[in-house]
């Protein structure tokens, strides 16, 4: 295992979770906006939902990157 190959696991893990964080952040501005105007409820808690979905995509395929690096055996 040659001396990249750890930091290009750090830094996928750490790009996947900062990019999640950022996500999550702006999904919780859809809660906020939920309480000035509950009348489209419906509507942002899909968008909110969503949101989510795919944020907590972003860590599964940054988690996948790092298994493959850290597995890769050439």
């Amino acid at each position: 295992m040659s001396l990249i190959q750890p930091l290009a696991v750090a830094l996928a893990l750490g790009l996947a979770g900062i990019g999640a964080g950022i996500a999550m952040s702006a999904n919780g501005r859809a809660y906020e906006a939920l309480g000035r105007n509950p009348e489209a409820a419906s509507t942002i808690r899909m968008n909110f939902i969503l949101g989510l979905v795919f944020s907590e995509t972003i860590v599964i395929f940054g988690l996948v990157v790092a298994m493959l690096l850290l597995l890769k055996t050439a």
